[in-house]
């Protein structure tokens, strides 16, 4: 017999069955994420989104990435034609780059610094980690689509420039905690 079973339990979980996108909304974001900008050139225009569904991590072999995107985005139809598409996991500087590339309004990489691979790969300075990838597949989820990316490059600026979170829907800062540096 296991710890857990039914009968040793003192009193039942009080869980809230009502799963409106508010309560979801709120329940997930007691979830810290990173926050990551996606971007590349596509036919000929620079095209970016803010993810902070991204994971790492999800193959080595092959290198794989992920990250949802909601089905009613304009800008992934067009950022999916890139060649490449280039991963900034956003540094502490990026609350307001962040902000500005998940507008839908005006030019969102105006003022940015930027580089690019000769293959239209778009990464922003002061990044933590710049990852270049290519589309590997894309799976229905719901609202969202789970884009897989294959990983072809990175480049490691975490020494210089700390990643910021998403948490508790505000973006933070990672402290390292006493003894575990």
């Amino acid at each position: 017999m296991t710890a857990l079973a039914t009968h040793d339990l003192q009193s039942p979980a009080d869980l809230d069955h009502h799963l409106s996108t508010e309560t979801l909304r709120s329940a997930f974001s007691h979830f810290p994420s990173g926050v990551a900008a996606l971007a590349g050139v596509a036919n000929g225009v620079k095209e970016g989104l803010v993810a902070s569904s991204f994971t790492v991590g999800v193959s080595l072999e092959p290198a794989l990435v992920s990250f949802a995107v909601q089905n009613t985005s304009r800008t992934w139809p067009r950022l999916k034609q890139a060649e490449r598409i280039g991963i900034s996991i956003l540094g502490s500087e990026h609350t307001t780059v962040c902000r500005q590339l998940a507008s839908k309004e005006g030019d969102r990489f105006a003022g940015l610094d930027i580089r690019s691979t000769q293959e239209g790969a778009l990464f922003l300075d002061g990044a933590a980690l710049w990852l270049d990838t290519t589309i590997y597949s894309e799976l229905p989820a719901g609202d969202h689509t789970m884009v897989l990316l294959e990983v072809h490059g990175v480049h490691d600026h975490s020494s210089e420039h700390e990643p910021i979170v998403f948490h508790r829907s505000a973006f933070r800062n990672l402290r390292t905690a006493e003894g575990n540096q």
